[in-house]
């Protein structure tokens, strides 16, 4: 009998043979893992969510439409058509079938108060108020639900309400004697107060003007008629009882509800102070804050550059996970409406230019300190001797530091000089409109145009003429100021008509937009303004699954039914952060 056996050389290779092959498959199995890793639409696997049978305009750059997206693990792993995406659904995958609903990137508001605004909400709410009637009712029944207060305190007051923009104290005085009453206009730029609180700060006939606001008078006596503008409104507000920490929290909370309900999932807090800031901080550490933010903080410039190491170290504080203190607000000037914007002809009605809070070295200063020291700067600039002065200071900066990515911004943009159109773009400054005021309402017909004459009035929020030169256009609410809901903005930009106005000539045609470039404003822009375009913005694989579900196609409805048009579902990171109740997902 013969027994077979290898040789021991045959054993030793067959051993190294076989670890070989060990060594080569490990290595391929790795480059597959390598390749889907950074191709995840080549490797599709079970994902946790998938979004199908949908409108889905991506906002990426060719503006390409897709049926289909797969979210995982927070992330955009495929976009495509419906029929591919069958390989991304398993046995965990929730599947929402949106039977033809269109999905777009979330919303970004570049210059939005959620703050301040949601505290203004558990207050005496003046928001929407259309009457004087209504208004003193509303103000009214605050003070009598709440007989303990020791302030009336609230806003939301619209300026044409009231004649020449200028309530009276009188009218408060009628209603609430006994207690000081402070509210302040929809637009942040006037206070109306009664006697009571005028008494407590000291303000009398011989009281002179603040250095940048106005205390409004009677014509004939001199004597204060309770309408206070710009920062002589400090008089009456240094005297006011300090909000609590909770009352930050709670009106962020309120504020941040309603972004998330308009589909908004990144803002620019267009004006911070320190308390604001430890509340926004407080909710990102406590994994609350259902939204990014970046935090413009508040400068005085009265103060100079004096003020940055303090701006510096707060910005070094205020970082979190989606929290960053970067940015900086400076108001150029103030509103037109209450004659304090800094315009570069005189008033027609009050024969002067208004008020500039920085005049041109001093603002170049200021610019070209914060510039150098890394900061985004956030310019307030209404009036188009304000807009000039915001863009000469952008242009001391670079001329100084040097170009860089600064993404720097201006907000309003209501009367920009044609000469300074062009600037936006060849100094690389983001046009940040706020289109939802660009109709004839009664501040256009009744404040502003016969202020201005038709000339001037011609060049009243051009947002086409700024996107025609190639700048960057974002778009931003100023909520509370108006509306936070960002397709009420893309409507009146398409239409240059109000919400409500199916019909009719446009205001101002010459300037009137496509959809295209407003949804980008809210969109991909919107994520520029924030340093955010590689994470969010358009829907493309890799990419944050910051998602929003609309009940309608926006581009196959009349251009007047825009702001029917209703958030179902907002999804920031792929986490749920509002859903319509009578939206069920599968």
């Amino acid at each position: 009998m013969y027994f077979f056996t290898y040789p021991i050389l045959n054993q030793r290779a067959e051993m190294e043979t076989t670890t070989r092959w060990r060594q080569m498959l490990v290595a391929i199995v790795s480059l597959l893992s390598l390749s889907c890793s950074t191709r995840q639409a080549d490797c599709p696997r079970p994902s946790d969510l998938v979004l199908r049978n949908g409108a889905i305009y991506t906002m990426n750059a060719t503006r390409a439409w897709a049926e289909a997206v797969a979210v995982d693990g927070g992330r955009i792993v495929y976009v495509g058509p419906d029929s591919a995406v069958t390989k991304w659904i398993g046995g965990r995958t929730q599947v929402l079938d949106l039977q033809g609903k269109m999905l777009l990137p979330g919303f970004h508001d570049s210059h939005v108060h959620p703050l301040s605004g949601g505290i203004e909400l558990g207050e005496c709410n003046l928001n929407g108020l259309a009457t004087q009637e209504q208004i003193l009712n509303a103000i009214r029944r605050y003070a009598q639900q709440n007989p303990a207060a020791p302030w009336i305190r609230g806003g939301g007051w619209d300026l044409p309400i009231f004649p020449n923009a200028n309530p009276h104290k009188s009218l408060l005085d009628q209603i609430v004697p006994d207690r000081p009453v402070y509210l302040s206009a929809a637009d942040g730029h006037s206070v109306w107060v009664n006697s009571k609180a005028l008494q407590i700060a000291g303000i009398a006939k011989a009281t002179p003007d603040t250095p940048r606001g106005r205390i409004e008078r009677d014509p004939k006596t001199g004597e204060p008629t309770g309408t206070l503008r710009e920062d002589a409104a400090g008089l009456v507000a240094q005297h006011l009882p300090e909000y609590t920490k909770g009352d930050y929290v709670n009106g962020l909370r309120r504020g941040l509800e309603m972004a998330n309900r308009f589909g908004i999932i990144s803002l620019q807090e267009a004006s911070a102070d320190s308390n604001d800031l430890e509340a926004y901080l407080e909710l990102d550490r406590r994994g609350e804050l259902t939204a990014r933010v970046v935090a413009a903080m508040d400068v005085d410039p009265a103060q100079g550059v004096a003020q940055i190491p303090r701006l510096v170290a707060l910005r070094k504080k205020f970082q979190g996970k989606r929290l960053r203190a970067n940015a900086i607000k400076i108001f150029a000037d103030g509103v037109i409406e209450a004659r304090t914007a800094a315009v570069l002809e005189p008033y027609l009605d009050y024969g002067d230019l208004g008020k500039a809070n920085l005049e041109t070295e001093a603002f170049k200063r200021l610019v070209t300190a914060l510039d150098s020291t890394g900061f985004q700067v956030h310019i307030h600039a209404i009036g188009d001797r304000g807009i000039r002065l915001a863009l000469d200071a952008y242009q001391g900066a670079r001329a100084k530091n040097g170009s860089r990515d600064s993404r720097h911004h201006i907000a309003h943009l209501e009367l920009i000089d044609p000469d300074d159109i062009p600037r936006f773009r060849q100094l690389g400054v983001i046009a940040n409109f706020q289109p939802l005021w660009a109709y004839a309402d009664l501040y256009i017909t009744e404040l502003t145009e016969p202020a201005l004459g038709p000339a001037r009035s011609r060049w009243l929020y051009p947002i086409a003429s700024v996107m025609k030169t190639g700048a960057i256009v974002a778009g931003g609410s100023d909520w509370s100021v108006s509306s936070m809901n960002p397709l009420d903005a893309m409507q009146v930009a398409v239409t240059r008509r109000g919400l409500a106005d199916s019909a009719g000539a446009a205001w101002r045609p010459e300037e009137l937009v496509n959809l295209a470039p407003m949804i980008a404003g809210y969109t991909i822009n919107g994520a520029y303004v924030n340093f955010e375009e590689k994470e969010s913005g358009s829907i493309e694989t890799g990419k944050a699954a910051d998602l929003i579900v609309l009940d309608r196609n926006i581009f196959e409805i009349p251009a007047h039914a825009i702001h029917r048009a209703k958030v179902l579902l907002a999804l920031l990171e792929g986490k749920e952060i509002y859903r319509d109740p009578n939206f069920k997902r599968e």
